[in-house]
């Protein structure tokens, strides 16, 4: 199956956290699970905040990337056509609210997970949690809107 960020034209696959084509990005990988949205992303020793922790802006990242994503295959959802479907349907984020709520493991792989809040017109809510072992870490709120076209140039 392909993940939401496979579906992204090559002008706007350059992301730092979903860009498939940025080589030294995160990459992530967004598909649904259900009516929820899932990532999962192995953090590396680089992504360290203090010795045996991860660093808290990459959890700001990966909730950012998730929640943009999730609002992208939302919106096709809502508008009952396929991911690949013209005219192309991509965010970006207009507010992230992140909440830490205990210190994230370096180890295991984290999962991120997406619910829709709302869709209204070219304005998505987004809640997600990040978890490390079953544990929830952070939580997260992302308004994404539908990108300009003078990104997409």
């Amino acid at each position: 199956m392909l993940a939401f960020q496979d579906y992204y034209p090559e002008n706007v696959a350059h992301c730092y956290g979903c860009g498939r084509l940025n080589g030294h990005g995160h990459q992530i990988k967004t598909c649904w699970d259900g009516d929820e949205t899932l990532t999962r992303f192995q953090p590396r020793p680089e992504h360290t905040a203090v010795p045996g922790f991860v660093y808290g802006g990459l959890l700001a990242s990966l909730i950012d990337c998730h929640g943009t994503g999730t609002a992208a295959a939302a919106a096709y959802r809502a508008e009952n056509r396929p991911m690949d479907s013209e005219p192309p349907l991509r965010f970006v984020t207009a507010s992230l609210h992140v909440d830490y709520l205990k210190p994230t493991p370096l180890g295991p792989v984290l999962e991120i997970r997406g619910r829709i809040k709302e869709i209204k017109g070219r304005k998505v809510i987004v809640e997600a949690e990040v978890s490390a072992a079953g544990v929830v870490t952070a939580r997260g709120e992302i308004v994404a809107v539908q990108m300009p076209d003078s990104f997409k140039a």
